[in-house]
């Protein structure tokens, strides 16, 4: 059975990374989305538990993803599943930087651990969590950039946001 990790923040997930998650469910068998704490992101907009839940409700279409909360560092979560592959999606040349010294480390940590990049679509080069974020606190329509299944939520917890 051939495993895919998509690791990430997903606060919020967005349709670009939908689209990662989507086109790595028709390359393999299983695909675990694990949704992670970043500590380099010191105040994010949701809880992992919420942010997990919004992946849950954005990716119940596909039967071959789950979610899962790993504690800990992506390395050595991968350890669990011998052969399993991180898919890593790229918009531009510095997500590639990026990411490529997050493939050294942690292959360091884990020797066995393979990484797969996966280029943006066109579409959602431009697009990530935090200008998501931005608009929602702004109150404008987040229609296009994430999935319509939890766009009342994040404008929700914008306006919880905005009333701080």
């Amino acid at each position: 059975m051939r495993i895919a990790i998509c690791p990430g923040s997903f606060d919020p997930i967005t349709l670009g990374h939908l689209n990662i998650i989507r086109r790595t469910s028709r390359i393999f068998d299983e695909v675990i989305v694990c949704v992670m704490k970043n500590a380099s992101k010191t105040s994010p907009m949701f809880t992992v538990e919420e942010r997990a839940a919004m992946v849950r409700k954005s990716v119940s279409k596909y039967p071959n993803v789950r979610v899962e909360t790993p504690d800990g560092l992506l390395a050595e979560y991968a350890k669990n599943f011998p052969g399993a592959v991180v898919v890593k999606g790229l918009r531009a040349a510095s997500d590639f930087d990026y990411e490529f010294q997050m493939n050294l480390i942690n292959k360091k940590i884990n020797p066995e651990m393979e990484t797969m990049f996966l280029t943006s679509s066109e579409k959602y080069t431009f697009l990530s969590s935090s200008i998501v974020r931005e608009i929602a606190k702004y109150g404008s329509d987040l229609t296009g950039l994430v999935p319509d299944e939890i766009k009342e939520e994040i404008a929700k917890k914008a306006t919880e946001w905005r009333e701080r």
